[in-house]
């Protein structure tokens, strides 16, 4: 096709939504992917037995079912199923209770003893028109669509997660519901702005579900892919990009890469002052990964643990709290905030016919192996006691296994960075535009751009607007 008007490097939701918009605008586009196949952290391999599909990365997509672009797109008509389960996310106490997110305010309650009408006031008001939320949530530091509503939402998101649900509920579970939810940020939950994380993913659970995709992340993966081949786009995948200069002549060239990866390939045509801030880019903490291949279901002490593909295995407020405070802090948690999602519950498609797989992982200091398999296991048979009974096969991925997988995972960093109050908002460094760099016509499409991590493509949607907003011309030479 001759010398494309752009291209991507990269093909994680970022990027692949990067290419789309560009080629929703007429521009034509050719996506650059190392790997063999596209999907950055949407992949699906079968990492313990044949025929048991695990998703490498990610596995539950709040936030695509929430993503304004995601929304646009035909997705359901390049193979895309979401599969919901009849609760989003289950959180089992040792006393045999379970806090349950359920999709009605109303159900969720009552699960929280005497904080329904807590809950129901905290996130009612964000449930509501979370849609609409979501358009500013979802984006960067600018003047929003909707500011009363996002500055209301600022007044509790600002704060750290622990400090509102101490103050906005009197019981054990409502708490630790609430912070299971905001230790996703994978920042100690003493720090703002951690209560954001709570309230976006409990609100997107009461508004639009955490499904999980039929078939493993790569069906997301796919019919992104797919629909941006039907607009004309082309992904090359096995074609890594080692140097910018590689790409002369293109006119937009658009990195779904993380600071570390930018430097490497491009740290040579960026001036000194720039290139210093992606040098000091903080990462965040790591992820020890494990998947399942079982003989059956989890055997969960509390049967209602099986109406959610989630679970959320942390306990209490204050034992949450200390497990995720100890990453940052350089120290393996004693007993890790486990987040585990059983799909085939609720898929089996994943799985042959009357196997099970179960996928989980808890956060460790960036890019420290150590083995957290007791651990882990540990804290799941804490809950589902005979747990180790059902295992068939496991495989383990400590931070350096998920950086091989996908080397934006830096340090097994699945954030992209470290989502403190700062990079938040300036990630990976302050400028008016953050997807754009001192080079004409270089421009940052990743997580490491806003909104930050998960599946929703948005970091990409907003690098492709600012690269169709601005003069085109070629990198310097």
């Amino acid at each position: 096709m001759g010398v494309p008007d752009a291209v991507v490097v990269g093909s994680g939701p970022n990027g692949l939504s990067a290419a789309i918009a560009l080629a929703q605008a007429g521009r034509s586009v050719v996506v650059r992917e190392a790997a063999d196949t596209v999907g950055g952290g949407m992949r699906t391999e079968e990492l313990t037995l044949p025929g048991y599909l695990h998703d490498v990365c990610s596995i539950v997509h709040p936030l695509a079912m929430s993503s304004p672009f995601f929304r646009t797109l035909p997705l359901a008509e390049h193979g895309l199923e979401w599969v919901h389960s009849p609760a989003c996310l289950a959180h089992p106490f040792d006393d045999g209770s379970v806090a349950l997110l359920e999709r009605s305010l109303e159900d969720t309650g009552a699960t929280l003893g005497p904080d329904a009408r807590a809950w129901k006031k905290l996130l009612g008001r964000w449930t509501e028109r979370w849609l609409v939320l979501a358009e500013d949530v979802l984006g960067p530091l600018e003047f929003p669509d909707h500011p009363l509503m996002l500055a209301h939402f600022g007044l509790y998101g600002l704060r750290p997660a622990y400090g509102l649900a101490k103050g906005a509920f009197r019981g054990e579970r409502a708490r630790a519901l609430f912070a299971g939810n905001a230790a996703h940020s994978m920042v100690p939950l003493t720090k703002s702005p951690t209560a954001a994380f709570g309230l976006t993913l409990a609100a997107a659970g009461h508004a639009v579900g955490w499904p999980i995709a039929r078939g493993g992340s790569r069906s997301i993966a796919g019919a992104l892919a797919s629909h941006l081949r039907s607009l004309g786009g082309e992904i090359v995948t096995g074609a890594p990009v080692d140097d910018i200069d590689e790409l002369r002549g293109v006119r937009t060239i658009l990195l779904d890469l993380t600071p570390r990866q930018v430097l490497r390939i491009a740290g040579h045509r960026l001036p000194a002052r720039y290139r210093g801030v992606l040098e000091r880019y903080r990462y965040g903490a790591g992820s020890f990964k494990m998947d399942w291949a079982l003989s059956e279901p989890i055997p969960w002490r509390s049967p209602e643990c099986r109406r959610a593909a989630t679970v959320h295995l942390g306990g209490t407020l204050d034992e949450i709290a200390a497990s995720e405070h100890a990453p940052l802090a350089g120290r393996v948690p004693e007993k890790p905030f486990v987040l585990l999602v059983q799909p085939t519950l609720f898929d089996p498609s994943r799985a042959p016919a009357g196997g099970h797989i179960a996928w989980a992982y808890c956060h460790v200091p960036f890019g420290n192996d150590v083995d957290m398999t007791e651990a882990i296991e540990a804290q799941i048979e804490r809950f589902a006691p005979g747990f180790r009974d059902v295992v068939v096969a496991r495989s383990v991925m400590p931070p350096s296994a998920l950086e091989r997988h996908n080397p934006n995972l830096v340090g097994g960093d699945i954030s992209a960075g470290a989502m403190t109050l700062r990079q938040v908002f300036f990630r990976p460094a302050p400028r008016r535009n953050p997807y754009t760099t001192p080079v004409d016509g270089l421009f940052l499409c990743s997580a490491s751009t806003p909104p930050g991590g998960a599946v929703h493509g948005m970091c990409g949607f907003y690098a492709a607007q600012a690269a169709l907003r601005r003069p085109i011309a070629a990198p310097e030479n």
